[in-house]
């Protein structure tokens, strides 16, 4: 067991994508409700930070760029030395490891499971846990807690913000149909089928994305030429606002990407389309948590308040870059995808929605 002082001060490192910071928020409650008077920042990249908004179980957001400059890895460097009385590196790579053993008196952290590495990992860390390539991350970042013997809180804390996302009157649907890369997108034609069939059930449809230019010609073509129009959000919410409508809507469809994990964590009935990435590893984390895992291939799987829709063909889950094996490649498994079965799922999620509470 790791000793620590009364009142700790703790950095939780997580130097990923947004989804990952999201996917942190668990272990940072746990972490605060189980060491009393336990202060608690978090240290990630830059254009993450806004996952952690109004997160009441941090203090302090320290935000760095990706790629930093000699100088400003020298600054980060006076900035956190031994500043810290644990460092929890949450992803075995090099970055997180040296970002802890810089900061914290005590450290632990996930180090690599194939040996790659591993050794010095061990050596900088006071409590290390071999990553587990077969496990969802959020199983993997509860074995942290063990270390410190606490007890798992299961729910993902959404961002918080003092605005409202703009009304939509009555019910409404949420789909998020561009994910970062282009071999888990869905097709043009899908997304306009699903928006109407929305609509015959007495939906109104809104749509939401990022401000990127390229984002918003992607979903100007989706979307163009739909009657009635869908109502475009896409780039003028911020990660409070969104985890907001996202909270009101009676059904969420996205594809794997941040936006549909904070659907899940929000308690919105959240449809999930995957490809060529398995859910066993990544799926969407409902309210309450996993009690069975999710599977690598189905075609429709159910827990809690999220469905996961795949075309389960032989090679699924191929964990590649889509067929071509590159971030702008297609994927046969999304684009043979029929809209029927996405709307199975979705029709699922509107018979069940039951209020599911979010973790505040």
């Amino acid at each position: 067991m790791i000793e620590l002082p009364d009142h700790p001060r703790i950095l939780v490192i997580t130097l990923r994508r947004l989804g990952d910071v999201l996917l942190t928020t668990p272990l940072v409650r746990t972490l605060r409700e189980g060491l009393s008077g336990a202060r608690i920042d978090a240290l990630v990249f830059r254009g993450t930070e806004g996952m952690l908004a109004g997160n009441p179980d941090i203090a302090e957001i320290i935000a760095v760029p990706q790629r930093p400059t000699l100088r400003e890895t020298l600054a980060l460097r006076r900035r956190l030395w031994r500043r810290y009385d644990l460092a929890v590196a949450t992803q075995s790579g090099d970055r997180p490891i040296i970002a802890a053993l810089m900061a914290g008196r005590r450290r632990i952290g996930l180090v690599p499971s194939d040996g790659r590495g591993a050794w010095w990992k061990r050596l900088a860390l006071h409590g290390a846990v071999s990553a587990d390539p077969e496990n969802h991350r959020l199983f993997e970042l509860s074995r942290l807690a063990q270390c410190l013997g606490l007890s798992r809180i299961p729910d993902l804390v959404c961002p918080r913000g003092a605005a409202s996302a703009p009304a939509v009157q009555g019910r409404y649907a949420v789909v998020h149909a561009n994910p970062m890369y282009r071999y888990k997108r869905w097709t043009d034609a899908g997304w306009r089928e699903l928006a109407e069939a929305l609509r015959a059930r007495g939906l109104a449809v809104v749509a939401t994305g990022g401000p990127d230019a390229g984002e918003r010609a992607y979903l100007d073509r989706v979307w163009e030429g739909q009657s009635p129009p869908v109502r475009r959000l896409d780039g003028k919410l911020g990660w409070p606002e969104l985890a907001d409508l996202l909270r009101g809507a009676a059904v969420f469809i996205g594809t794997d990407t941040s936006v549909t994990h904070l659907a899940a964590g929000s308690g919105c009935p959240t449809v999930a389309l995957f490809g060529p990435t398995s859910p066993q590893l990544i799926g969407p984390w409902p309210v309450g948590g996993l009690r069975e895992p999710w599977r690598p291939a189905g075609t429709i799987q159910h827990r809690g308040n999220v469905w996961v829709v795949q075309n389960p063909l032989p090679c699924l889950p191929c964990e590649k870059l889509g067929c071509a094996g590159h971030l702008d490649s297609h994927a046969r498994c999304l684009d043979e995808l029929g809209v029927a079965q996405v709307l199975r799922a979705v029709d699922a999620a509107l018979a069940g929605r039951a209020a599911v509470p979010a973790s505040t």
